[in-house]
């Protein structure tokens, strides 16, 4: 073993010199008494088993360089050196070591596992990587030839956290340093909304004064003196920032070559428009990144976020280099400072989490503005597993997405209402005071949500036709509710009521009933109940296919009356099957009734 060192330039004894000296180090820099010093031992024993197994795996990396370099010494078969030890799973179930982690020991395990409890992705991991890592450049090759001016708006980034994990943070700011050209970058400012975790406290401390040694008052600290949700810590970071342009990020990014110049140089060319990059993903669990392709930002009517494509004016261009207009922006973006202000900031009468983002694209477009994302521009943004706000953040977003109904969208609120099967009056959900947002419509003249709709955002479907939505009941069986049944599959069930998505049903005024939820785009297609014409069983259809090949998928129905095939004359009912179970079957009228849960209109 000694010669394998000495051909490296190593010695054994150095090595154990180092570890010496690591070991008296951590066991006598306490400036404690001896005996102190001899009880904090087993806190100091699982350092010295990490610094042991780097050693030894530094031996034998050592060991198998000396042995290829060797001329008199046999060779490591190959075999062996590629060789991976798979360590048996602690956690067999959890989605962290689906793809990772093969190699751990079952502390590593343990300790992986709950940081990703805590943080939502692989902080374990994070820690050990570079802070200045090198990502790939995911640009469309078009974008490294244009050029920039020098003369471009300054810029400050405001990083919004709750109880992020240090490393990711301390990712984030070297990689904006790093990236963005030194005349543009005013200010980096943290936004922290009530963290709880120490570590963000001095050890973040610490660092921020170290990169003030190297640019003196680069970054602010705001902190919350209580949670006060997303949009609000947006709020306050826009308050702080002085730039021309103000860039509102989450913390767990980090920015690539380049990512800067494109989103100033749009808001340079127009003020009015708000910019978005291109978010490649960062997956939770291994952290490598995955190119994603330019696409808008979308919603649906229940006002979640989703990447969709840009308009065929854009794909007819064929330039994945050239900015796309958007409907709205996913919550990572860049505006004129002033502008933001003048059209009303963010809303902070939101609350937690989601909607707020949706609420910006929608009010940009209707005041005065637009909306686009830049694919020259490309951030890598964490996907977590989990959000660190709350277990389930439904509750939350639907509030904030009837605020947003309340104030922008006219007489398509019901459209919201629909989404999320509340009814359309009386639904009791406190959407706060949007007094002062309705006066800041009137008062900036913002364009009707129709406009929108046929300017903006056509694809959006606008269920014109719904007479009825919720759970469907045959008044014989409260208990049990129209289930879309197994996906995928094609048969309905009856199903113990739990309201959900899989048992909202739809009736129009076509006389089709849609069950398993209503899409909210034009581009997708609805599943539409059909009697088959023989047999018993119904099935659902897509109602595009159903209609072309003339399928029986027209009912008669009023509400607390039978449900009758318009063709055949069957009705939908309910039956005891040879389980005993019940289920929902197609057969002669025998005067059973159904109700459906909320109403547009009598019918």
């Amino acid at each position: 073993m000694m010669i394998y060192m000495r051909r490296a330039g190593i010695t054994g004894a150095f090595l154990l010199s180092i570890y010496f000296l690591i070991y008296m180090t951590a066991s006598w820099g306490t400036g404690k008494s001896f005996p102190e010093r001899v009880t904090d031992q087993e806190v100091v024993r699982r350092k010295l088993d990490r610094i042991e197994k780097t050693l030894n795996k530094l031996t034998k990396l050592i060991e198998v360089s000396g042995r290829k370099n060797s001329p008199d010494e046999v060779s490591l078969n190959a075999d062996q050196v590629k060789e991976k030890i798979v360590m048996p799973k602690v956690y067999p179930n959890s989605f962290l070591f689906a793809k990772w982690g093969d190699e751990l020991s079952e502390e590593e395990q343990n300790e992986a596992q709950a940081l990703y409890q805590m943080y939502g992705y692989n902080a374990f991991l994070s820690n050990q990587m570079p802070i200045d890592r090198k990502l790939p450049d995911t640009r469309d090759k078009r974008c490294l030839t244009k050029n920039y001016s020098r003369d471009l708006p300054t810029i400050s980034v405001v990083l919004i956290y709750i109880n992020e994990a240090l490393s990711i943070i301390k990712r984030a700011v070297r990689s904006i340093i790093t990236h963005t050209p030194p005349h543009l970058l005013r200010e980096i400012i943290l936004v922290d909304d009530c963290s709880t975790y120490n570590d963000l406290r001095k050890p973040l401390e610490d660092y921020i004064e170290q990169i003030h040694r190297e640019r003196p008052g680069l970054i602010k600290k705001v902190r919350h003196d209580q949670q006060m949700g997303l949009s609000q810590s947006r709020i306050s970071g826009w308050e702080h920032a002085t730039a021309d342009v103000v860039a509102i990020l989450d913390a767990h990014i980090e920015t690539t070559e380049g990512w800067a110049e494109p989103l100033l140089d749009r808001i340079k060319a127009d003020r009015t428009v708000v910019v978005s990059p291109v978010f490649d993903k960062v997956h939770f669990d291994n952290l490598h990144v995955e190119r994603y392709i330019p696409s808008s930002h979308g919603f649906d009517w229940a006002l979640w976020c989703m990447y969709e494509s840009f308009r065929p004016e854009w794909l007819k261009m064929e330039d994945e280099s050239l900015p796309g207009k958007s409907p709205s922006v996913m919550g990572i973006f860049a505006a004129d400072r002033l502008f933001l202000g003048e059209i009303g900031g963010l809303d902070g009468g939101m609350t937690v989490y989601g909607g707020e983002n949706v609420e910006l694209g929608i009010r940009v477009w209707l005041c005065g503005g637009s909306v686009e994302v830049v694919p020259c521009s490309r951030i890598a943004h964490i996907e977590r597993a989990h959000k660190p706000y709350a277990p389930n953040i439904e509750l939350a977003m639907r509030r904030n997405a009837l605020r947003v109904a309340d104030i922008w969208l006219d007489e398509y609120k019901r459209n919201v209402l629909i989404a999320w099967n509340v009814p359309l009056k009386n639904h009791g959900i406190d959407t706060g005071d949007v007094s002062e947002r309705r006066k800041l419509r009137e008062k900036l003249n913002c364009k009707p949500f129709k406009w929108y709709l046929d300017n903006v955002y056509p694809s959006l479907e606008m269920w014109d036709n719904v007479l009825g939505y919720g759970a469907l009941q045959n008044t014989l069986l409260r208990s049990h509710c129209v289930d879309q049944g197994a996906v995928p599959g094609n048969i309905p069930i009856l199903y113990d009521c739990h309201f959900q998505q899989p048992q909202h049903c739809f009736y129009n005024t076509d006389g089709e009933i849609i069950i398993g939820a209503i899409k909210s785009h034009k581009y997708n297609n609805n599943r539409c109940l059909v009697d088959p014409g023989s047999g018993s069983t119904p099935t659902l259809q897509e109602c595009p296919l159903a209609k072309l090949n003339q399928l029986h998928m027209h009912w008669d129905f009023k509400q607390g009356q039978s449900i009758r095939n318009k063709a055949t004359k069957r009705c939908l009912e309910v039956a005891q099957g040879e389980s005993w179970l019940y289920q929902v079957i197609i057969q002669p009228c025998s005067g059973q009734s159904w109700t459906i849960q909320h109403l547009v209109t009598s019918f």
